[in-house]
């Protein structure tokens, strides 16, 4: 047999004879060379052949860094915003006006700030166990106390008055009555407020609200009251005009909307087309909302800062003011013309928005026999100081 010949790179044994001296000879390889790891040896390799270079291990990675919390998507943002420049829900007044909010609205059209509204919170009612105790508390909110009771009392009466309502729309629907009520004034006089609670509480399938636009190219080769004949009450129906035919009484002749002639036709045929409802059956009622016109131009102001209510205002309403004596003549003229037994106008002083829709809605009770009238618990009986029927000697307000 023939013998073995050692390894060229393997470290020699200090005793040859000793097989215990291997483990030793492995451990101090390892020291001389601890960045390398030594080849192993072969058993028909030569000793010329050099060690095979050690792998060098790879790099460790890197530890990730701490997570970052998760960006607050759209939905968390406007959600965190909003809690912070809204009062909790169960705490809103009834009136309260829209809120700034600058993080969300662009700071080029955002709103003035509105005047700051005294807020009662559930906490500050559950402290309160008697009446002083409530009457500190308000005070020491700073609430007018005078304006909230005024307000109370509005509301209450406002709805004792719209159960009156409902009678007397049952007593239309039952009687097949054809009311039209119609509702002129200035612009910002209240108008379509009043007609809100008018209808608030009133069933919808036996009463319509007219607001008619400008009239189309077809409508206007048509007859002037054939669109507003249209919109007519039917049998046991109630109708509410904002704004009728006497557009063209005012505001179109103010506004050179129409022409002298199509004026004058209009004012010759108008007395002559409600008589001709009248004998028909259908009750007509034309109230004129009047203001004055320092009264115009707060309300116009205030439309114009309250986004809520920058609809109402329109390209008309931005000369009202600048021909507030010709609306004066035009509306003089229709009031000579147009006033007449079967068909009155009735003049509602509308400075005071709560007094006009009261006063309004029991006018409408007091002239129309409903069922029930004599059962009613609130006062139906009109206050002459708000609302009077036409005289060429009164003096009004517009």
């Amino acid at each position: 047999m023939s013998q073995r010949k050692p390894n060229a790179s393997s470290p020699r044994p200090a005793h040859s004879g000793n097989g215990a001296s291997r483990p030793v000879a492995r451990r101090t390889a390892a020291l001389r060379a601890p960045a390398q790891k030594a080849a192993p040896a072969s058993r028909t390799a030569s000793a010329a052949t050099p060690a095979r270079p050690a792998k060098t291990p790879p790099a460790k990675k890197a530890a990730p860094p701490p997570a970052e919390s998760k960006r607050p998507g759209k939905k968390h943002i406007t959600r965190a915003l909003l809690s912070e420049a809204l009062p909790p829900l169960d705490v809103l007044p009834d009136a309260q006006p829209p809120f700034h909010l600058p993080t969300l609205v662009p700071q080029a059209v955002a709103p003035p700030h509105p005047a700051p509204v005294p807020w009662l919170s559930s906490a500050d009612l559950q402290k309160v166990s008697s009446p002083e105790g409530l009457l500190r508390l308000l005070k020491n909110k700073e609430v007018d106390l005078d304006a909230v009771m005024e307000n109370m009392r509005y509301e209450a009466e406002l709805e004792s008055l719209q159960v009156e309502l409902v009678k007397l729309q049952r007593w239309v629907q039952k009687q097949n009555k054809r009311l039209a009520i119609i509702f002129e004034g200035r612009d910002a006089a209240g108008k379509g407020g009043t007609i809100r609670r008018f209808t608030e509480h009133l069933n919808p399938r036996a009463m319509r609200v007219v607001a008619l636009p400008k009239p189309t190219d077809l409508e206007r080769g048509q007859w002037y009251f054939q669109r507003y004949s249209r919109q007519l009450p039917n049998a046991g129906e109630i109708v509410f005009f904002d704004r009728s035919w006497y557009n063209r009484a005012v505001v179109e002749p103010v506004n050179s909307f129409c022409n002298k002639s199509q004026y004058e036709r209009f004012m010759q045929q108008v007395p002559e087309f409600e008589h001709m409802l009248y004998e028909d059956g259908v009750h007509i009622i034309k109230f004129w909302f009047s203001i004055s016109k320092e009264e115009q131009l707060r309300r116009f102001e205030s439309r114009r800062i309250n986004p809520l209510k920058q609809w109402k205002l329109s390209p008309v309403d931005l000369h009202a003011q600048a021909r507030w004596q010709d609306y004066t003549k035009y509306k003089e003229l229709m009031f000579s013309k147009t006033h007449t037994s079967f068909s009155p106008w009735i003049i509602v002083r509308a400075n005071d928005k709560h007094k006009a829709r009261l006063e309004s809605i029991r006018h409408v009770l007091n002239i129309l026999p409903y069922e029930g009238k004599e059962n009613a618990r609130v006062r139906i009986t009109p206050d002459p100081n708000i609302v009077t029927r036409f005289h060429r000697e009164s003096v009004n307000l517009d």
